[in-house]
């Protein structure tokens, strides 16, 4: 499995007890937002995985898809190194924000609309450490 940090930190912890089979972790980081509560469109990796990944089955673990940029960068970028296979799994999907046809396998729950904090989700680096996911009013 691969976390992208930070935001899907505490999903990966909680997926990974409920997983009944041997598992791998490794992470990796990447930027679209910076301070803003919209995506800057500008993918920057800023921690990159610590193994190969070539001949394995990966499942990239998600916390939300919104406009599926960053995403389909890290996807590009991880099918380039020859996985087995590659499947995607995020928390939160907001199919309504989607510029790009990013394939997301498994989904934990859809909403349309919204800024959301909590559970591993920040504003500004602030807020992950709420127990629920809460939507941000006026962002």
């Amino acid at each position: 499995m691969i976390a992208v940090l930070k935001g899907s930190f505490l999903f990966i912890a909680d997926l990974v007890r409920a997983v009944k089979a041997p598992v791998v972790i490794d992470f990796v980081r990447l930027a679209s937002y910076g301070s803003a509560t919209q995506s800057s469109g500008i993918i920057e990796v800023r921690k990159d995985l610590e193994m190969s990944i070539k001949d394995k089955d990966v499942l990239v673990v998600e916390d939300i898809v919104d406009s599926g940029l960053t995403l389909e960068s890290l996807r590009t970028m991880l099918l380039n190194r020859k996985p087995a296979t590659l499947r995607i799994c995020t928390l939160i999907d907001k199919q309504a924000q989607r510029v790009t046809d990013v394939p997301v396998d498994y989904i934990g729950f859809s909403m349309d609309d919204g800024f959301i904090v909590g559970y591993g989700l920040d504003l500004d680096e602030r807020y992950r450490d709420l127990p629920d996911i809460r939507v941000v009013e006026g962002a």
